[in-house]
């Protein structure tokens, strides 16, 4: 009997069908399958669309395969999207090739490793906002980007952290942004608030303010999931990078500084009143059982990949 053989493409289609289904719902007694047909019409427009290049640093914890499959499945419905992960690691892991493999990724993913300076590594109980995170993963991106990116071509640079929570759409709404320019949008949940968000003029089309509660007086007071940058951008200024000699928060406006003016950010999610990305954080994991094993010289997952 010969061996049957499904390709990464068919699983995708197969799974925007199935996409279909579920979201063909009752929406105020009407039947609507908006979402799945922007998802359709984006596999037939792919070659048009700009390449988003999502930026994810990441590191060894129990929680990282988890959080890096629930965004795996986001890249196998975004046909134009291309992941960059950046490990905090001496060398590349197999958990993450696996990862690109399993979930047909491999040519649309690029991984990289770079350890972060012991100096600036959390410690023990240290809290996470005390010392700058994914700097040198990041800065590593940006150089990859600078050497391997088709500058005759559109395309779009997306700092993704790993805890977040992302809507489709957010990726609908990045294609839109313009050459020379810097998206901007809601984030859900941060800073203290249900929104943070961006303010704008009366017709929609400038940026006037930011409704920050936390550090308002930020050049830029917005989180890192609230704007994509052209990557020409880049390009043109290659001096942007991120800095560990900044105060905390200061890293979306030392990165933004280089690049654009608030008079020069491009609302977008429907003049800034959608909410399509959420500060999400998954705690801590409680092993407490597990290191009582390991201290019986067992383990829970002996030969698995957790």
């Amino acid at each position: 009997m010969s061996e049957v053989r499904i390709r990464p493409r068919q699983v995708l289609i197969l799974i925007i069908v199935f996409l279909v289904v579920l979201m063909m719902v009752h929406r105020n007694g009407k039947r609507t399958c908006q979402g799945p047909e922007y998802l359709q019409a984006m596999f037939v427009q792919a070659d048009t669309l700009p390449t988003i290049y999502a930026v994810t640093p990441t590191y060894p914890r129990p929680a990282q395969k988890a959080e890096l499959t629930r965004l795996s499945h986001l890249f196998m419905l975004m046909p134009h999207l291309h992941w960059i992960i950046v490990e905090d690691t001496n060398a590349t892991t197999p958990l993450v090739t696996n990862l690109l493999e399993r979930a047909g990724l491999e040519k649309r993913s690029t991984q990289l490793n770079i350890k972060t300076p012991p100096e600036f590594k959390l410690q023990g109980k240290d809290p996470n906002w005390i010392k700058p995170r994914g700097v040198e993963q990041r800065n590593l991106a940006l150089a990859w980007l600078r050497n391997h990116v088709d500058v005759d071509r559109h395309s779009i640079v997306f700092f993704m952290d790993d805890d977040n929570s992302y809507s489709t759409e957010l990726f609908e709404e990045m294609g839109k942004i313009e050459r020379g320019r810097v998206g901007v949008w809601p984030v859900g949940l941060v800073g203290g608030l249900m929104v943070e968000r961006p303010l704008l003029s009366e017709d929609g089309s400038k940026v006037t303010g930011f409704n920050a509660a936390w550090r308002p007086e930020r050049p830029f007071p917005i989180d890192m999931a609230a704007f994509a940058i052209s990557m020409d951008l880049f390009i043109r200024n290659p001096q942007a990078q991120f800095s560990y000699e900044v105060q905390r928060g200061y890293q979306e406006s030392e990165i933004l500084r280089h690049l654009t003016t608030r008079d020069q950010l491009q609302p977008l999610a429907n003049n800034c009143r959608d909410v399509l990305v959420w500060h999400t954080r998954t705690e801590k994991t409680k092993l407490n059982a597990e290191e009582a094993l390991l201290k019986k010289g067992q383990r829970s997952d002996g030969g698995m990949e957790v």
